[in-house]
């Protein structure tokens, strides 16, 4: 029988591309996303369900995994992929901002697990892929609220990777680099309203391009790929590192002292 796999945030980006890879690959696709009716591709394909389903409302996620269960009989792998990117001035924040940020990059992702699991405990297994990033490893100035939310995600992955092991559930993190996809063109920028960042904010920002600009970027079917490679590859490694200029800094950071590593940081982009 074919596996099937529910994946979150499908309507662009990586959960997008995702869903096409696995759907050629033979697999069952619970496709979901807030706005289904405004889907006119991925409904087109075979063993696909396009479904609605909100992180941030807890019905919507449970009529979703009931809808792909009754369709095709399980779940076998769970990609949360919704998610999206708040950078500025910390300070500057408006009070809902980081709030909703977390909602869904963190509280959302946890939902939709929470109500996942028992399928997978009933089933005696199951794989879970959280999509973090290198910003879920390395801090960088101006993008505080998006790296917070990710460090979350990694530790929760992290912790669940050993609480769920005796059941037979593996978890597996995504962490790619810079990537031209509709979440990066879609990124909320804080207003800044306190102008002492700005000089040192506009010399961060194309501090990151400057680092890598030698260094090849992958892309999104790079990642949709590796989230493939990360369901089917049947070991139970946790990180899946993608991109030269993610590793640029994980590999730099694994392998020097935590202060040494801070204080290269500080001066890559803060001048």
């Amino acid at each position: 029988m074919a596996k099937t796999v529910l994946i979150t945030g499908a309507s662009s980006g990586f959960g997008r591309e995702a869903s096409n890879v696995f759907q050629k690959n033979g697999w069952n696709v619970i496709a979901t996303m807030r706005s289904p009716e405004k889907e006119t591709k991925l409904n087109q394909l075979e063993n696909i369900l396009v479904a609605a389903l909100d992180v941030q409302d807890p019905k919507s996620i449970q009529h979703a995994i009931t809808a792909g269960v009754e369709k095709f009989g399980t779940i076998d792998v769970l990609i949360n992929s919704a998610g999206y990117g708040l950078m500025g001035v910390f300070e500057s924040a408006e009070g809902g901002q980081i709030k909703n940020l977390f909602d869904v990059n963190v509280f959302g992702l946890m939902e939709v697990t929470k109500q996942v699991l028992p399928y997978f405990r009933a089933n005696g297994g199951g794989t879970i892929i959280n999509i973090s990033s290198i910003g879920g490893v390395v801090a960088m100035p101006f993008a505080s609220p998006y790296i917070s939310s990710k460090f979350a995600v990694e530790g929760l992955s992290e912790s669940l990777y050993h609480e769920l092991s005796s059941l037979n559930i593996l978890i597996k993190i995504i962490e790619p680099g810079s990537i031209a996809t509709n979440f990066s063109n879609g990124v909320e920028m804080i207003k800044n309203d306190k102008a002492v960042y700005d000089p040192v904010m506009a010399a961060s920002f194309p501090s990151y391009q400057k680092l890598t600009a030698h260094l090849g970027k992958s892309t999104v079917t790079d990642v949709a790929d590796t989230i493939y490679r990360a369901a089917t590859d049947g070991t139970t490694q946790l990180r899946y590192i993608i991109g030269a200029d993610a590793h640029f800094f994980i590999d730099k950071k694994a392998k020097a002292a935590d202060q040494e590593f801070v204080n290269r940081m500080r001066e890559y982009f803060i001048h």
